[in-house]
């Protein structure tokens, strides 16, 4: 599944990939990384992708209580989360960052 186009995704930035009848993801781009997480905090209903990112940690932030989640395993770094979110492999093809596995 194609979730969005490599170039349309700025370095050091995430976006809301909406999908039909499932969960957001937050895709996210540190340098030439691409890391794909669910895009819910696990502490509050808040969209991770509009957090602050830290590449030097690989971490995203929530914006509304300062919970971090690790990018490659969504395991939370900080409290107030105590739940993991889920995480996704993603890969470029042809120029798009497309999921892996298209039956998540």
């Amino acid at each position: 599944m194609k979730l969005c186009r490599l170039d349309e995704l700025a370095p050091n930035s995430a976006r809301r990939i909406e999908r039909d009848g499932q969960a957001p993801i937050a895709v996210v781009r540190i340098g030439d990384d691409i890391y794909a997480i669910g895009d819910t905090c696990s502490h509050a209903n808040i969209s991770l992708s509009q957090g602050w990112i830290d590449e030097a940690d690989c971490t995203i932030e929530c914006i509304q209580h300062g919970a971090t989640f690790d990018l490659r395993s969504g395991e939370p770094r900080t409290l107030p989360a105590t739940q993991p979110v889920p995480t996704y492999e993603v890969a470029v093809v042809d120029g798009w960052v497309v999921l892996v596995d298209p039956d998540i």
